[in-house]
């Protein structure tokens, strides 16, 4: 009898690991309670140039930090399910060919998994890397480099944004929490700088 409770009670634990933060609108509770993802984002940080209140803003747009986020699923008469209008998938809302492309250009372990925050951190980053150097957006824009996210390299290219009031809200939601996420960060940076350096 102890077997199966002993593995009720991982998965159980697993499944709490997976749960987004309580407090998503502030970026020092959200890296307090998160023990790794401030050391997971600054490692994308360190490899891309993204800023990290950018990159957390842009995965709280897109997937409000939960791990295996996916678009609705229609259905049809109220009781047949219908494919999902989009193979977007957890923290950062990758689409299957995107990540696929993601794990083959960017040096990424083909082990990489969409519902990892570390993964989905380094995605972000190197998403926005290539929207720097393919588009000349600017590494602290965050509206436009959020506009590149959801568009696409191309889309974005051919100003696709424009004849979308609603994602231009949007982009200008996701920049003023980067400007909010930054201004928390600096209250509590420091500490979280000294535990890392101590779990180092």
């Amino acid at each position: 009898m102890r077997k199966p409770l002993f593995l009720l009670l991982l998965l159980s634990l697993a499944a709490c690991t997976a749960l987004p933060p309580k407090n998503s609108d502030n970026i020092c509770s959200t890296f307090r309670e998160k023990e790794d993802w401030y050391d997971d984002a600054k490692k994308s940080f360190e490899r891309w140039g993204v800023p990290i209140h950018i990159q957390m803003a842009i995965m709280h747009q897109e997937s409000r930090f939960v791990a295996d986020a996916q678009p609705p699923r229609p259905w049809l008469l109220g009781f047949i399910p219908l494919p999902r209008a989009s193979s977007a998938y957890g923290y950062a809302q990758a689409k299957d060919e995107t990540w696929d492309n993601y794990q083959s250009k960017a040096g990424s372990s083909w082990g990489a998994d969409r519902d990892d925050f570390a993964d989905a951190a380094d995605f972000i980053g190197w998403y926005c890397d290539i929207s720097h150097s393919r588009l000349g957006i600017s590494k602290l824009d965050a509206k436009n480099l959020y506009l590149a996210y959801h568009e696409g390299h191309g889309g974005y290219h051919r100003k696709s944004y424009l004849q979308k009031a609603g994602l231009v809200q949007i982009a200008n939601k996701v920049a003023r929490r980067a400007n909010l996420f930054q201004s928390q960060l600096g209250d509590c940076k420091k500490e979280l700088e000294s535990e890392s350096w101590f779990f180092w």
